[in-house]
């Protein structure tokens, strides 16, 4: 299925993209990779924990087994699912979960099939996974790399808790300022990192050649079919070497396909599989090495230097996920799951580089929780399995559906997928269900709690939307009626804000019923959110008469993509006298939002308990005045009651 098939990418885009210069390489190393980079350090340690309920036991055979998983997992589920296949398909030129979901909504707006509303809800609980993602990896990443000072000196072990919640607590300090000031310095540090675990992971090898043996998929069949009922426990470890698969797909917008593809096959794929081998080697040549085979792996005096900069790559991995969250977050609140959340772009180039507070602060109380809740990595890699099986089931699926109902793919080439790239993902989920009880609930509970959360903030919206339409009435009626009562015209020019053409705005109702008054000059304007990541210039705005070329009122349409931040003056701007029946003063225009107040009602409309969580999630939903960019001081805010 070729690129072309699926979305035209923009020009703009298309420059940038495809010259795939080192620089864009270089900012992908520092970006995307970060969490895959870092598996290294905590999953062979994790597979043959002694303390896990299941353990892997230590011995040739198993350790070749396991690396020959490792690696193979590492193909098919990374290079094959996402590099060379997921990341064809996008969504003009944005990739992960959220683009799958607004395609899949676009093209059950057309085909109007049940199956593609299923699969969006699917795709919306992949996106709540995410979110528990988000929490697991900054604990376990920064854990794993602070952990290395009990391999340098054992009586430091009582020190990893305090100095990993410390870290955390100054990585979640630093987002407000954004990664712009320090983004440049990250591609070089993963350079750097990726090139040393590569060389440790060669003198490991260099010790014990024979482990190259594991690069046989013999290795991996045999171990999995021949000891069973090990293997199949070992895979909820072994998952823990795709962590950050997700990412690569999610960062495509960023970077390009091109640039993330080179990244990954030149250096990334090479290091991440040398530093495996390595570490197998190590196993071998002495059993005891499994206690800390990566930081083992490095000589003695560079084992120091080695958890400096092993800190350094889990706190730029722990960066990436957190930008990740940010982004998913505001794309959910773009497409109606989430409450509209306050926003800030940290970067006036960059658009992706954004702040959602809300979500910053969330996401610390959650990762210090799991920090001293769970105490080591490996208590926490059973849980962070399952989260991240759980995201490349979904998205595994929903490509499979986008590529052969919406794209057309061969039922041959779906039924292999099926069979190689769903079979794999299943397995791994099945595994990681076996944790359930050892911690793998926790990114479930998340799940299952951020999910309902978007459902019940969709069917709410809903709801109150249909009970703000009946309050509104007809807004073609309510310009009739006007122009039959003729209600004095002051001087000047008020906006009404307003969720579309169908309705007349509260404000703009309550003004004239109760004060008697219509501005000169009058545009009712209605933000919409297009399924798509960015909306041109061209496309901004469209005018509507509503019947009448004289009379000062007009509708206008400003259209916006969901990664986009609604400036609704600066989209009144494009507009020329001719279309808005007269010059606007913008700079003394008056802005009228309508607030509405949320009670339960007593109608069925939801549970008690649904209404109960609508409502308290209403109260984090940021000010409108703020989001669409209108100024305050010129702001007036009228209120009314709407039972739910």
């Amino acid at each position: 299925m070729a690129d072309q098939q699926v979305s035209d990418v923009p020009p703009r885009r298309k420059l940038a993209h495809d010259g795939v210069r080192l620089a864009v390489v270089v900012g992908a190393l520092g970006v995307v990779f970060g969490d895959i980079g870092t598996s290294p350090i905590y999953t062979i340690q994790t597979v043959f924990n002694p303390s896990d309920p299941h353990p892997v036991p230590v011995s040739v055979d198993n350790v070749y087994g396991v690396v020959s998983l490792i690696f193979w997992s590492v193909m098919i589920i990374v290079t094959i699912t996402y590099v060379l296949l997921a990341m064809r398909v996008h969504n003009d030129g944005e990739g992960g979960i959220m683009a799958l979901i607004t395609l899949l909504r676009r093209w059950k707006a057309k085909q109007g099939r049940k199956a593609a509303a299923t699969l969006a809800a699917l795709g919306v609980f992949g996106a709540a996974l995410f979110f528990g993602d988000s929490m697991i990896t900054p604990a376990i990443s920064v854990l794993s790399a602070v952990e290395g000072l009990k391999v340098v000196e054992p009586e430091l072990e009582r020190f990893v808790v305090p100095i990993t919640a410390v870290i955390i607590v100054g990585l979640f300090l630093v987002q407000r300022r954004g990664s712009g000031v320090v983004g440049r310095f990250f591609g070089p540090v993963m350079i750097l990192w990726f090139g040393v675990i590569g060389v440790a992971g060669i003198v490991g090898i260099a010790g014990h050649p024979e482990i190259l043996k594991a690069l046989s998929p013999t290795y991996a069949v045999g171990f999995l079919f021949g000891h069973f009922d090990i293997a199949f426990f070992a895979l909820a470890a072994v998952v823990l070497a795709v962590t950050g698969a997700e990412a690569l797909y999610a960062d495509m917008g960023h970077f390009g396909r091109p640039a993330i593809a080179r990244g990954w096959l030149l250096l990334v794929f090479p290091a991440c599989v040398l530093s495996y081998m390595g570490q197998g080697a190590l196993i071998l040549e002495d059993p005891a090495n499994v206690s800390g085979p990566f930081f083992l792996l490095v000589p003695e005096w560079a084992r120091w230097p080695m958890v400096v900069l092993a800190t350094a790559a889990t706190v730029i991995a722990s960066q990436a996920v957190i930008t990740g969250a940010y982004s998913v977050a505001s794309q959910a609140a773009q497409l109606g799951y989430l409450p509209r959340l306050r926003i800030a772009h940290t970067s006036e180039s960059t658009i992706g580089q954004i702040y959602v507070p809300w979500i910053n602060w969330m996401l610390m109380i959650s990762v210090l929780t799991l920090v001293f809740a769970f105490q080591t990595s490996a208590a926490l890699a059973f849980a962070f399995g399952m989260a991240v099986t759980g995201t490349i089931t979904i998205t595994t699926t929903l490509f499979l559906f986008i590529a052969r109902l919406k794209f057309g793919a061969p039922a041959w080439a779906i039924g292999l997928g099926c069979v190689l790239l769903l079979g794999v993902d299943l397995l791994f989920l099945a595994a990681n269900m076996t944790k359930l009880l050892h911690g793998a609930w926790l990114p479930l509970l998340i799940g299952l709690t951020a999910f309902t959360v978007m459902t019940t903030w969709q069917r709410g919206r809903a709801i109150v939307t249909k009970a703000r339409r009946d309050a509104e009435g007809s807004l073609q009626a309510f310009v009739e009626e006007l122009h039959e009562q003729q209600p004095t015209r002051v001087p000047g020019c008020a906006v009404f804000l307003n969720r579309g053409k169908e309705t007349a705005p509260l404000a703009m109702r309550a003004n004239v019923e109760h004060n008697h008054v219509l501005h000169e000059r009058v545009v009712i304007v209605s933000i919409e959110t297009e399924p798509v990541p960015r909306v041109p210039l061209e496309r901004r705005v469209q005018v509507d008469e509503l019947g009448y070329v004289d009379d000062g009122i007009v509708y206008v349409s400003a259209r916006f993509g969901y990664m986009e931040t609604p400036d609704v003056p600066a989209a009144l701007a494009l507009l020329d006298p001719a279309q808005t029946e007269g010059a606007l003063d913008l700079g003394q225009a008056r802005y009228f939002l309508s607030k509405i107040e949320l009670q339960r009602g007593s109608e069925r409309t939801m549970a008690g308990w649904r209404k109960r969580l609508f409502v308290a999630t209403s109260y984090i939903t940021a000010d409108a005045a703020e989001h669409f960019g209108l100024p305050r001081e010129r702001t007036v805010i009228m209120g009314a009651h709407i039972d739910v």
